[in-house]
């Protein structure tokens, strides 16, 4: 079966992971998924991502039997594609979230293209 919008799904099952309170969660594998997976190790929201034959397990992080992550929103979508530059990305929830883009130079977060000064597609946001 095939995925529309595959960066939608894989936001949608570490969401709902979170909910059911899950340790880790499986992700099919592709190159986007598993520079996001990275991102998210690196600021902090999941212990940890390993890279399996077929799948990216995630480790959810949850601090005093709540989860790390509060919320997550979709920008760029298949069907209206966001592009920023550099000087426009946007600061999530004050500073205390991480915007995602995808540019000419990677998958990336927000403060770390606004210091390259590159912008991209604006993939989503996460808090």
């Amino acid at each position: 079966m095939s995925v529309i919008d595959p960066i939608a799904d894989m936001l949608t099952r570490i969401r709902n992971a979170h909910q059911a309170l899950h340790q880790e969660v499986l992700i099919p594998k592709s190159k986007v998924k598993l520079a996001i997976a990275g991102i998210l190790k690196e600021e902090g929201y999941v212990t940890d991502c390993s890279e399996e034959e077929r799948d990216i397990r995630i480790v959810l992080k949850y601090a005093d039997g709540t989860p790390v992550i509060a919320g997550m929103k979709r920008i760029s979508k298949p069907g209206r594609r966001v592009y920023v530059s550099s000087a426009e990305i946007p600061s999530v929830q004050n500073g205390l979230g991480v915007a995602v883009l995808s540019t000419s130079h990677g998958v990336m977060a927000g403060g770390v293209a606004r210091e390259k000064n590159v912008g991209g597609e604006l993939l989503f946001e996460l808090w």
